[in-house]
């Protein structure tokens, strides 16, 4: 059995979970959790689970909302109510919600748990075995159109080699969850360069001015690529970024598009002799009329620092302020990470921790990049 398939029974009476523990650990990797709150947290430090089982009636969550919020963090996660109500109405619910595999009864006879439990681990192992094949197709296909793009256009290949880790170190900073994305759009991002003649490449790749027409043809790229990879499955949001990856900052512009064209630009500064910093203060410099996204100019700005070992300062978070960068993962009083190192702390987050600091039990200094302190 693979050491992903594990199961995890949540149950608030100790006994029961025991039995279940007792009954099943010769068939399955059997782990128990007495209650709700303790079940997230073994989730998070120990997951993913193939299989989570759950009560129905637990004190402080019941196992419908549990569990959808165990779809919430690995949503592969195959769950199921085991309940002693017989509670139709909340059998219907949670089917409705999509939140649960089965809903079964107790006493659930052993051999009507284990025929469920065996169905509920090859239901996990056929949506693994779709996102493999997906995955497979999809590096396939990346792989294929980098490989054009290499062969066609060498220099916009590179610029795209160039700005592939950049990219992905801002998404982090920035909180983006998909990054796989960003590092794909960053991949194939000149692609449409494929379709441009050859002297408007020469040009750009020396940094020569492009005429009024030329420069109408290069601003074509972006639309050629992103309807190259379009027809290509799941690549909807990365064809979104590459469509407006020279947009000017907009709110409703895809944060991915903003690091792109962020990142573009300061490879072309850097490609015209700049050092880093002097490139990033001129991007600062000429962005009177908003051409860059700030926060994406801030977070550079602290990843470069970061490079350079740039000073940490440690700040209450009373003093806290948006648009500040973490210096380090931001711990509650327990050990939780409630933001990753390098993330920009944006307005709405900065609310949510002074509004709830105790309850979140943040009570210690933050860590912040000197760089990201008002100067």
């Amino acid at each position: 059995m693979s050491t992903l398939e594990k199961i995890l029974f949540v149950d608030d009476e100790p006994h029961i979970l025991s039995t279940f523990k007792r009954n099943l650990h010769k068939a399955f990797a059997v782990d128990i959790a007495t209650g709700p709150e303790e079940g997230l947290d073994i989730i998070r430090k120990q997951g993913p689970y193939a299989v989570v089982v759950s009560d129905l009636k637990m004190p402080g969550m019941d196992g419908i909302t549990f569990l959808e919020r165990v779809r919430d963090i690995h949503p592969d996660t195959v769950r199921i109510i085991l309940s002693g109500q017989g509670d139709f109405d909340a059998a219907l619910s949670a089917v409705n919600r999509g939140a649960v595999f089965r809903f079964l009864t107790k006493p659930c006879p052993p051999e009507t748990l284990l025929s469920v439990l065996r169905e509920a681990l090859r239901q996990f192992r056929l949506i693994n075995a779709e996102k493999e094949l997906l995955r497979g197709t999809l590096l396939g296909s990346v792989k294929v159109l980098v490989d054009v793009l290499s062969l066609v256009s060498p220099e916009a290949f590179g610029r795209s080699e160039r700005i592939r880790s950049l990219v992905v170190q801002l998404g982090k900073r920035m909180g983006e969850s998909n990054l796989w994305q960003l590092d794909v759009a960053a991949m194939l991002c000149q692609l449409g360069c494929v379709g441009l003649p050859e002297e408007i490449m020469e040009k750009v790749a020396q940094d020569e001015e492009l005429g009024r027409e030329e420069q109408q043809i290069y601003t074509m790229h972006p639309e050629i690529g992103a309807g190259l990879i379009s027809n290509i499955p799941r690549m909807d949001s990365v064809a979104e970024i590459i469509a407006r990856q020279m947009d000017p900052f907009s709110p409703a512009t895809p944060v991915g598009a903003r690091i792109l064209h962020v990142a573009l630009a300061y490879d072309r500064l850097e490609q015209q002799g700049l050092s880093p910093h002097n490139a990033v203060d001129s991007m600062v410099e000429h962005n009177t009329d908003t051409r860059y996204d700030p926060a994406v100019l801030e977070a550079l700005h602290a990843f470069l620092l970061e490079q350079d070992g740039g000073e940490i300062k440690k700040l209450r978070l009373e003093h806290l302020e948006a648009g500040m960068i973490l210096g380090s993962d931001l711990l509650n009083d327990e050990g939780a990470v409630l933001m990753l190192k390098g993330q920009a702390i944006s307005e709405n987050g900065l609310k949510i921790l002074k509004a709830l600091a105790d309850l979140l039990l943040v009570t210690g200094p933050i860590d912040v990049v000197q760089s990201s302190l008002p100067r």
